[in-house]
């Protein structure tokens, strides 16, 4: 029998991730992403596109990322790698009033944890109409490259954001990312895609919306949102 789902009465700390979560991956900006990394392996290892590409999957599956795979097997310094792939068009972002008022109702911080990089977090709220929602983002930098789903990333953001996680609730759009969160108390949300527009993603990316990690899931952030807001 699956557990009670927990709620939000309790949370202080709304935790959300970036790409893929606060705007929906129909807009493709991660694919721009995942293309510049895939140029970027190949021309650092002097290998094929087809090989770079593989290359690029496997370590985003066994690291949580690429680039995570590139500093412990090829030795890569990440501030070029990070500029490089973070270099992508955002014209398709817009802003979203609706969320920025249901994020503004939530009592309590709001912060973005994300695998990406302060500049690309902050780029991304600001086409959003975002950049005054968060009080902070903590990004790949600050957790020491050790990225989303390991428990040490979560165990930095805890410290260096002062968050009991059992006062917490944590926004993601792969639920890989809510397990070690809910192992800490924290209340979780899986983040999916709405509509009908086709979602490109890795197969294992789909899995685990039904898992008993995942204490809620939303295909509308905003709505969902605006529901919990008022009654917390």
């Amino acid at each position: 029998m699956r557990p009670v789902l927990r709620s939000f009465d309790h949370v202080g700390t709304w935790v959300f991730d970036l790409d893929n979560t606060l705007y929906p991956p129909s807009l493709d900006l991660w694919h721009q992403i995942d293309s510049r990394m895939r140029d970027f392996i190949a021309r650092f290892l002097s290998i094929t596109v087809e090989d770079a590409f593989r290359l690029q999957k496997e370590y985003y599956r066994r690291y949580g990322t690429s680039l995570r795979g590139l500093m412990l097997e090829h030795g890569l310094e990440p501030d070029e790698f990070l500029e490089y792939v973070h270099d992508i068009d955002r014209s398709a972002l817009v802003p979203d009033p609706a969320l920025g008022m249901a994020l503004e109702r939530l009592p309590g911080r709001k912060v973005i944890l994300t695998n990406g990089s302060r500049a690309h977090a902050h780029a991304v709220l600001a086409a959003l109409g975002l950049a005054d929602a968060f009080h902070d983002v903590h990004d790949i930098v600050a957790a020491r490259f050790t990225p989303k789903p390991t428990p040490e990333a979560y165990d930095a953001f805890l410290e260096t954001q002062g968050v009991d996680p059992r006062e917490a609730a944590m926004f993601e759009d792969l639920a890989r990312n809510l397990q070690v969160p809910h192992s800490l108390g924290m209340t979780t949300v899986l983040v999916v895609p709405g509509g009908t527009a086709p979602v490109i993603r890795e197969h294992w990316e789909h899995e685990g919306r039904d898992a008993p990690h995942v204490d809620h899931v939303t295909d509308d952030l905003a709505g969902f949102l605006a529901q919990i807001g008022p009654a917390s």
